[in-house]
């Protein structure tokens, strides 16, 4: 009976181990407070951005029909950019507390821990992306461009949020320090995204940083995302293959770069 209850034992599928890994990380979610959290950091980031520089920035050489239709896709980006934090961390711990040991013990395939994480920093971001929108709404901002753009717009910044969260998983895994992983992707968040058009017109930085500041990966999302919203003056280009292209090859590189490193290491442990 032993050898044949052991011979009809039906395989473990691996659908169903992704479903299970990611309703791990999502449910305390809901009750931790992380939702939560996720709310309040888009309401502080429009609060603290679009308040003291509204009338700062305002101004004919905007281009733009207000300072809210301008500054919301970075507000996006650093939503998102907090899920791919959470991920991170939640990588890191998981490596610390011995919770990818014992996956490699168990008749799991060795990516299916990751892809369920990304799964649950995509729940995040599409969190972040309702309550920046909606913070958005209420400074003033509107999709100008119809629901078509307005859904590359959404599909856009999921995409981005797919990248980060993929290289903050990456880097998660590797470190074995939670508290410091999280600390070290908010810097490059902060500095990337203050040194950005999101936060201001190009011609308004020093003439020696505007290379920089032109063609770094915000920027060239910010470009995008602004594009595809529109605007109801004449200020903001059209959606081009140029404009759109630029920010999709930016998400490309971060995923041509983090996945081989990825798979190395999660290989590794396993």
């Amino acid at each position: 009976m032993t050898a044949l209850t052991a011979h009809t034992r039906p395989a473990p599928s691996g659908a169903q181990q992704w479903w299970v890994l990611t309703r791990r990380l999502i449910a305390p979610t809901l009750r931790n407070g992380e939702v939560a959290v996720g709310v309040a950091v888009s309401v502080a980031a429009t609060a603290s951005l679009y308040i003291p520089l509204n009338r700062l920035m305002d101004g004919p050489d905007l281009e733009m029909s207000s300072y809210a239709q301008y500054l919301v896709p970075l507000i996006v980006l650093q939503a998102i950019a907090f899920a791919s934090i959470s991920t991170a961390f939640r990588a890191a711990t998981d490596s610390v507390q011995g919770i990818n040991r014992r996956f490699q013990s168990l008749p799991v395939p060795s990516l299916t821990p990751l892809a369920a994480r990304i799964t649950a920093s995509l729940y995040r971001c599409v969190i972040g992306l309702a309550v920046a929108l909606a913070c958005g709404y209420v400074i003033g901002f509107r999709f100008y461009r119809g629901p078509w753009n307005a859904v590359a717009f959404c599909l856009l910044t999921l995409l981005i949020g797919m990248a980060l969260a993929l290289l903050g998983d990456t880097l998660g895994t590797k470190s074995r320090d939670p508290a410091a992983t999280a600390q070290w992707l908010l810097l490059p968040q902060l500095i990337f995204g203050f040194l950005s058009v999101g936060i201001q017109p190009l011609h308004r930085f020093p003439e020696w940083i505007q290379p920089v500041v032109e063609n770094q990966p915000i920027s060239r999302f910010v470009y995008a995302m602004q594009a595809l919203a529109g605007d109801s003056g004449d200020g903001v280009p059209p959606v081009t293959g140029a404009v759109i292209g630029r920010a999709l090859t930016w998400v490309a590189v971060v995923v041509s770069v983090t996945l081989p490193w990825a798979v190395v290491i999660y290989r590794r442990r396993t």
